[in-house]
């Protein structure tokens, strides 16, 4: 990730980071402690100051490293891990461990006496920096990398870590797309604020095109613009990564596809690249800087919040491409109201929306709402069939019926087509992958903005004499929460500008890592691969490389099975639910298919527990919760299986089964989240006040541990480009396992 200190015996390297990105490269140079007395012999302010704090970081560092040693277990000839790295007995493997304990003392003394910059304490920095972001989950994950890096130094030659370094440089990733630089492109930056219309004339500019390709960060948005264009009698092909819908009879039809799966060999007159500001988001955005970069059309068309504008006129101009700037403003006003609803069902008015983060959080609210208020309640969320989802959009647009409420995912904010009076949020905190977090203010701004929309795009694409129009309606958007802590926090981020983005995430191509693979031991595992990449990367200064912690994980598991480099970084893209042990071993399960070339047939697969359909409720000895629990694992193996299917489908050759499998199991998670969940005030409350507490705890644990001064504001991402959804972009079942509370009692 970052280099580690190499200290051993009188000397040790020194790091030089790359420009912009604190990734290490070594240069040789005599090791000097780092003072930590003054001239008179007693403790500098600074160091007084920080030393108390410091240790209570490398307290946790070791007690991290030791439970690392102990995942290594002893040395032997079997243990592949150690052998890969280059110890060769249980001496060595203590030896190296006595040598990293003392680079990460030597690390924290340095920090103590002021020393905690990239570029001369980068062991200290890059732990701290993983702990910032990723908790002690990450603070452990870089741990492992940096010792493994530590052990492998002596098998990496001077003429090695050079060829290596120079495979590194990625100071000019748009020369990885030859082909579009043959272009003259126009790219259009359509920058506004939610219910401004921005993406309503890029989509325009889209049907008025001969050809072209739409790109969006969710499934629901890559399937509305395939059944807007559909319904107009223009062929039209929706890509994702797990699902394919091609036009028959045709060469020449639209594309609307998820982001990452744009395809960037096609040449087209147009491409819309919604949501451009994910193009800072540490886990997708190297998604939109591919199509940003690759897309072949003769104008683009990227449609998102105004703090993309400077990264990407800089990225336009390097590129040699004219950027023209296209600003809207909002055509309703927008207003965050003074009271919350005090927790308060009743209070709630026709045209109101709930937005909550889980689908199981979103049945209760449902089923609270319409006991309190007499009246139905629509639902909507990504993961819904498209046909069940355009039926409950369409509910809650009609004003002449009892729908009067809603409750929707956050994916509200990425374009649904609804016609909302109020946002209310449900809570104000949402959880990331690794910890629950406070909503950022762009992600606030986006969701609440959704209020007081003048229409929705389907009312606007046609209008009563068939043409299309955008219509403005002056009733003002209103914007509160559920509960009364949360109000300050979302009227807050109103009255706040999220910070520019500085700069946009890049992957390096699959060529580049075969080649890289090349200058390693054939045993060396993929994970620390990717790792070495991002260390050595050299980037300028519009750019960052950043690996996902979910694809490093997936690269472990896959690991002992014999497949080309090309193969498993395909794997690593999958969407791997991978807090389910069940989906772990079913990844393993595919990897070795994939090594054999055989038994990849969907009834072949033991891992994916096909008698579920036939369960029900009683063969789980009434628990509703274990019953909701298998079927959602049952789902996320089968959208594993399509998603390996049409990769390597000549393994994985159930694909329309799995089609068949896929719509039974939905059928039955909607079915028993609509007749099983329920909503307890009382509970719902303390699960909140959990979630507060969860995330004040580890705000101070950061401030104990870092002071003031921890710079967590300043590092790449932090505002939230938009983690809108789990892998395969989908709503969570739950958040966390206490949401399971929340089921009734079984219905036999």
């Amino acid at each position: 990730m970052k280099s580690v200190l190499r200290a051993v015996a009188t000397r040790a390297t020194c790091s030089k980071p790359a420009f912009r990105h604190g990734f290490a490269t070594t240069c040789r140079a005599p090791f000097r402690e780092a003072a930590v007395y003054n001239r008179k012999g007693s403790v500098s302010a600074a160091a007084s100051k920080n030393k108390k704090r410091y240790e209570v970081f490398r307290s946790m560092v070791i007690t991290q490293f030791n439970n690392i040693l102990d995942e290594f277990g002893n040395w032997s000839e079997s243990n592949q891990e150690l052998r890969s790295f280059g110890v060769r007995s249980e001496h060595g493997l203590a030896n190296e461990a006595a040598l990293f304990r003392k680079a990460i003392s030597d690390a924290i003394v340095m920090a103590t006496n002021g020393n905690v910059a990239r570029a001369t304490n980068p062991l200290f920095w890059s732990l701290r920096d993983a702990f910032i972001r990723g908790d002690v989950k990450g603070l452990t994950s870089e741990i492992r990398y940096s010792f493994q890096s530590f052990m492998m130094r002596s098998r990496m030659s001077a003429d090695v870590t050079k060829r290596q370094k120079q495979m590194a440089d990625f100071r000019y990733p748009m020369e990885w797309f030859p082909a579009t630089r043959a272009l003259q492109r126009t790219i259009h930056l359509h920058v506004g604020p939610t219910n401004s219309g921005k993406t309503y004339h890029a989509l325009k500019a889209l049907e008025n095109a001969k050809s072209g390709i739409y790109g969006g960060p969710l499934r629901l948005l890559a399937h509305e613009v395939y059944a807007r264009f559909t319904a107009k009698g223009k062929p039209c092909a929706m890509v994702t990564g797990e699902e394919q819908r091609i036009p028959e009879g045709v060469d020449n039809y639209f594309i609307s596809c998820t982001v990452e799966m744009t395809p960037l060999n096609r040449l087209v007159d147009v491409a819309v690249i919604d949501e451009i500001q994910m193009i800072g988001d540490p886990e997708r955005g190297w998604a939109w800087t591919q199509a940003l970069l690759g897309v072949m059309a003769k104008g683009v068309h990227l449609c998102g919040e105004e703090r993309a504008v400077d990264l990407v006129k800089s990225i336009c101009s390097a590129l040699g491409d004219k950027c023209v700037v296209h600003r809207y403003e909002r055509l309703s006003p927008l207003q965050t109201m003074k009271k919350s609803l005090k927790g308060d069902l009743s209070k709630l008015e026709k045209g109101d929306a709930v937005v909550a983060f889980s689908r199981v959080g979103l049945h209760g609210l449902k089923k609270a709402i319409e006991e309190e208020t007499g009246k139905r309640c629509a639902i909507v969320y990504g993961s819904l069939p498209p046909e069940t989802r355009a039926q409950q959009a369409a509910l809650f647009n009609d004003p002449d019926n009892e729908y009067d409420f809603l409750v929707a995912s956050d994916a509200i904010g990425m374009g649904l087509n609804l016609e909302v009076k109020r946002i209310i949020f449900e809570t104000a905190a949402k959880f990331d992958g690794v910890n629950f977090r406070g909503l950022s203010t762009s992600e606030i701004k986006q969701i609440g903005g959704r209020a007081g929309r003048f229409r929705s795009a389907r009312q606007a694409a046609i209008s009563a004499d068939g043409a299309e129009t955008l219509v403005e309606k002056k009733n003002p958007g209103l914007v509160t929460t559920l509960d009364a802590l949360d109000l300050p926090r979302v009227q807050e981020a109103f009255t706040q500008q999220a910070e520019p983005l500085e700069a946009a995430y890049i992957n390096p191509p699959a060529f580049i890592l075969e080649r890289f693979s090349e200058y390693l031991p054939p045993d060396t595992p993929l994970s620390f691969m990717l790792l070495r990449i991002r260390e050595l990367a050299r980037v300028s200064p519009m750019f960052l490389v950043d690996i996902s912690s979910d694809a490093l994980r997936v690269a472990d598991i896959i690991q002992e099975f014999p497949l080309t480099i090309h193969e498993r970084l395909s794997i690593l893209n999958a969407p791997v639910q991978l807090n389910e042990p069940s989906v772990v071993h079913l990844v393993q399960a595919a990897a070795n298919c994939l090594a054999t070339r055989q038994g990849g047939a969907l009834y072949d697969m033991q891992e994916i527990d096909l008698e579920i359909l036939d369960a029900t409720i009683a063969d789980f000895d009434g628990d509703g919760r274990r019953y909701l629990r298998a079927i959602e694992v049952l789902h996320h193996s089968v959208t594993l299986y399509l998603w390996l299917s049409y990769r390597f489908p000549n393994v994985f050759s159930s694909q329309a089964l799995a089609f068949h499998v896929k719509e039974l199991v939905q059928a039955k998670i909607e079915h028993h989240l609509d007749t099983n969940v329920s909503f307890r005030a009382g509970q719902h409350e303390a699960m909140l006040a959990k979630r507060r507490k969860e995330i004040d705890k580890r705000e101070r644990e950061q401030l104990r541990v870092f002071g003031e001064g921890h710079e967590r504001a300043a590092m790449a991402g932090e505002e939230g480009a938009g983690k809108w959804n789990e892998p395969g972009h989908e709503e969570p079942l739950v958040e966390d396992k206490t949401e399971y509370e929340q089921l009734e009692e079984a219905r036999l």
